[in-house]
């Protein structure tokens, strides 16, 4: 009965915001002004006709203001700081991730709701799902990254995913402190950084890509120019000169679309001192490729289960720019562009660590790369290796003592 009652209450307090104009994403204390009236015409409804009175006024008004103005019953999970993602595979099956690990929830939903809560949250950023359009990438207005994807493309129920951006670290010796790296790799990344080495970061879902390279962008030098390039803006880097990009869905004509290779392309044209990726995975690797090859220092992250991986990835993707791309080009670019690639993984508790650190010396043999360990993983601890990264003179002129860096620990 409480529920319906609500329900009801929800219905009347949509219907006066409509009738008064009031923009519930700006206008919160008028919004609770306005809950507060209902929520009073209601008691006097109690008295005089014998409704249901309400078990907790306090908790009517709280869920009310995030149905109206939040994202009704998700909110309480977009406002813990524990829960890092939330998704919805079907009205009935709300599921939360803490600390790398899922749990379903006791949240229900109804159709409805779903189709709403989907509405609200594209409202800001301006993108549509459709039939046409059956999936979509945008943000939420704390930057947290939503994803839906509609029927017939799911089997029956809409599909919703939230990412959280939880700030657990931002910089790298914050990630030394959560134990994800050792401080001596945590000086070495740093300087590298400084140096003006191009970083590649790779793992699986949820391993701290972003977060690393969010670290990684706090150790470049407060004079330099940034642009960032994203599908979705998820990057949160905290200089003074950033310039950040995101792709564009097509119009309803189908036309106006930007993907992420023409924001690589154009980010070249912004007068960068750095370029920042924030995930590559199709043709745009090229273009990145290129402007890397053109010693513009740059960073991205990459899906893949291992250094080796990744440094395969990055040769093969570039390959879908189209047939007159050839890997006896790619492959001694990557060689010669990309320096470093930190790999990360998830452990089955949940914690995310660095796996290894590896460079590569520019040096191809029969089209493969080779790379050399500099950081790698023995049981839980991240050692030091026998590699040496590329560039000697660039870790000189940044003033640091490469020796002293990984030798002299």
């Amino acid at each position: 009965m409480q529920g319906t009652a609500l329900q009801s209450l929800e219905a009347d307090v949509r219907e006066l915001i409509r009738r008064r104009r009031i923009d519930p994403a700006r206008d919160d204390d008028e919004v609770r002004s306005l809950i507060g009236e209902v929520l009073d015409e209601y008691d006097e409804g109690v008295l005089v006709e014998g409704r249901v009175p309400l078990a907790d006024r306090q908790e009517a008004h709280r869920v009310l203001l995030e149905s109206v103005t939040g994202f009704g019953p998700l909110q309480p999970y977009l406002d813990d700081p524990t829960v890092e993602e939330i998704w919805v595979n079907s009205p009935s099956e709300v599921f939360i991730a803490r600390h790398g690990r899922s749990e379903l929830t006791s949240t229900l939903l109804t159709e409805q709701q779903v189709r709403d809560l989907v509405e609200r949250m594209l409202r800001s950023s301006g993108r549509r799902v459709d039939l046409s359009n059956p999936f979509v990438d945008a943000s939420l207005p704390d930057g947290s990254r939503l994803h839906v994807v509609i029927p017939d493309i799911t089997r029956r129920h809409w599909a919703i995913n939230i990412r959280k951006f939880v700030v657990a670290a931002e910089q790298l010796s914050d990630l030394v402190r959560l134990g994800t790296l050792t401080s001596a790799a945590a000086d070495f990344l740093e300087a590298s950084v400084v140096a003006g080495l191009n970083i590649l970061v790779a793992g699986g879902t949820q391993a701290g890509k972003t977060t690393l390279l969010n670290c990684l962008a706090a150790a470049i030098p407060a004079h330099e120019r940034v642009v960032t390039c994203e599908e979705v803006f998820e990057l949160k880097v905290n200089l003074r000169d950033v310039t950040a990009m995101q792709c564009r869905q097509a119009s309803l004509e189908g036309t106006g679309e930007v993907p992420l290779r023409r924001l690589v392309k154009e980010a070249l044209r912004m007068r960068p001192g750095r370029i920042i990726v924030g995930e590559v995975r199709q043709e745009e690797s090229l273009d990145l490729l290129i402007a890397l090859n053109s010693g513009l220092p740059g960073m991205c992250t990459l899906h893949a289960n291992s250094a080796r991986e990744a440094v395969t990835k990055i040769c093969t993707l570039p390959l879908l720019a189209g047939s007159n791309v050839s890997s006896s080009f790619v492959v001694p670019t990557v060689a010669g562009s990309v320096d470093l690639v930190v790999h990360l993984g998830l452990d089955a508790d949940g914690h995310r660590r660095i796996r290894e650190i590896v460079a590569l010396p520019g040096r191809v043999e029969g089209e493969i790369v080779e790379i050399a360990d500099i950081f790698v993983q023995d049981g839980a601890d991240l050692v030091r290796a026998e590699g040496y990264p590329p560039h000697p003179e660039r870790f000189a002129r940044a003033g640091y003592d490469l020796r002293q860096l990984l030798v002299g620990r």
